[in-house]
């Protein structure tokens, strides 16, 4: 009974780890390591959308399917660069750190040289996301 219960639990967590990582048609092109992200804003003279995330977050995962690859978001896609980050991954503990990152989903938003323009802590409806990427864009000094 306990190997069963064994295997059933690492097939639940593989096949959600499987899943979880691909990112639905229609969603923006994501980075996954933010240092790759910035080098990318600042060749394009863009801001940065940081999404810390992770597998087991339920709202993150919702973000994920619903709001980013949403028709009131993809006016978006190409105005930002876009990095989904796990925040399981040890690779992004100091990202995480540095912006203190307490709660997922944590969505950093940072302009073209990689200072912190704002944030988004929790889950969100596509339009009061586009809303808000509209005032980063802004904040950003319209760039994109």
């Amino acid at each position: 009974m306990k190997k069963l219960f064994s295997f059933l639990a690492f097939s639940i967590i593989a096949t959600t780890s499987i899943f979880a990582g691909n990112t639905p048609a229609g969603s923006p092109a994501f980075e996954h390591k933010l240092a790759g992200a910035l080098t990318k804003a600042k060749a394009a003279n863009k801001p940065v959308i940081a999404i810390f995330s992770a597998v087991w977050c339920g709202p993150c995962q919702q973000m994920k399917k619903n709001v980013y690859p949403s028709a009131a978001v993809k006016p978006f896609h190409d105005k930002f660069v876009w990095a989904y980050l796990d925040a399981d991954e040890k690779g992004n503990k100091a990202d995480m750190n540095k912006f203190k990152v307490n709660g997922i989903p944590h969505i950093e938003f940072l302009d073209s040289a990689g200072k912190s323009i704002g944030k988004q802590v929790g889950s969100t409806s596509p339009e009061a996301f586009a809303k808000t990427l509209e005032a980063m864009l802004k904040k950003a000094g319209g760039k994109g």
